[in-house]
């Protein structure tokens, strides 16, 4: 992989980023590293990458060599031969760009009421929402067909596990891909949806459901989300009032959803690419799951949900014409068990040394 490879992520990182700080400085706000579970992105993202790159040759080596004998060598000898300096240089122009990208996006989505909320469109979507199921608020018919117990804590667990999946599905992708050009194809696609995400957000500014109507919620078990969502409007509030002041970002904004367009990329690409079944259905019952949880918690309206889908299935495409990769499932996939993702189309088959062979169309 060289330059058409890797190339769009950069440039998306750059245009996105210049974005960002012009925007801060046009509107004297902060720009702030969003801070996660386990802190800062800077910091959380390269001790994932680590952390599996650790689970990816301490295991080959132990059965390699049938037990921890020679280990310090025979783990030298397997990172050379995998770890090669063109995979660890992709690997960290994949990681800074998702970096880079992902700070300017949640800073973007921060600057929102201070930009573009003079005029909320809740008050349409919501309305559209009624017209869609006949007359009925979908968070009701959900609470009703699914039932507010045992469901509600279950579609929390669900709609949580979005904080972990993202940083562990990029590590998962950079470093277990037997070539890493289809982990770059992932890196790119959460790239494009982190930007038109962002556009969404300016282009049809609103607050969610549980914000604009939350007496459909007040009846819902504490969960997970209940905590999430009530840390998230204070937070809201406090860098509506101060933004220097607050060490957050504000995170509100309902069109479109960003859980289901990062799922759906997920869901879809592992469908092209993974070859084991189980892996494949597990990713799109993971997906129905969140659409149903937005709309369950009142996170999103129905249309919030149908525009994610639309920004996952462009950033898939956007993220293969960006990599060199066909839009279609594999047809030997079946054939290999080997890796997270494990099959890749020939043209982009890897050589003995781990690096893409000079037919793979991303280096030409």
């Amino acid at each position: 992989m060289t330059r058409r490879a890797y190339g769009f992520a950069v440039g998306l990182a750059v245009a996105v980023g210049i974005l960002a700080w012009v925007a801060s400085y046009r509107y004297d706000l902060p720009l702030r590293d969003p801070d996660g579970l386990a802190g800062p992105s800077y910091i959380r993202l390269p001790v994932i990458v680590l952390l599996f790159y650790l689970a990816d040759v301490v295991p080959r080596v132990v059965m390699t060599n049938r037990g921890f004998s020679n280990f310090g060598e025979s783990f030298k000898a397997y990172s050379r031969a995998r770890w090669t300096r063109s995979r660890l240089a992709l690997v960290s122009v994949g990681l800074g760009s998702f970096y880079v990208v992902y700070v300017a996006y949640r800073n973007l989505k921060g600057f929102l009421p201070f930009v573009r909320e003079r005029v909320l469109y809740d008050g349409v979507l919501l309305k559209l929402d009624k017209a869609l199921m006949f007359g009925h608020d979908p968070a009701d018919v959900l609470h009703t067909a699914l039932g507010t117990g045992l469901s509600a804590h279950l579609l929390s667990l669900a709609y949580v596990v979005f904080l972990v999946f993202v940083p562990l599905s990029l590590g998962a992708a950079l470093v277990w891909s037997k070539n890493v050009s289809t982990g770059f194809w992932y890196v790119t696609a959460l790239c494009v949806n982190w930007v038109l995400g962002a556009a969404s957000y300016y282009w049809m500014p609103s607050l969610g459901p549980f914000l604009a109507k939350p007496s459909m919620f007040a009846d819902l078990p504490t969960t997970g989300v209940t905590f999430l969502q009530s840390d998230l409007a204070t937070d809201r509030e406090l860098c509506r009032h101060d933004p220097f002041a607050c060490d957050s970002v504000q995170s509100v904004a309902a069109f479109a959803s960003l859980h289901v367009s990062i799922i759906f990329t997920a869901a879809l690409i592992c469908h092209y690419v993974v070859p084991n079944k189980w892996v494949r259905w597990s990713m799109w019952v993971y997906f129905v799951l969140t659409a149903v949880s937005t709309v369950y918690f009142g996170w999103h309206y129905l249309l919030d949900d149908a525009a994610g889908v639309a920004i996952g299935f462009i950033a898939v495409w956007a993220g293969a014409k960006a990599t060199g990769y066909p839009m279609e499932v594999q047809r030997h996939q079946h054939q290999s068990g080997d890796g997270l993702i494990g099959v890749f189309p020939p043209a982009v088959a890897e050589n003995a040394d781990g690096d893409a062979a000079r037919r793979d169309p991303a280096t030409t």
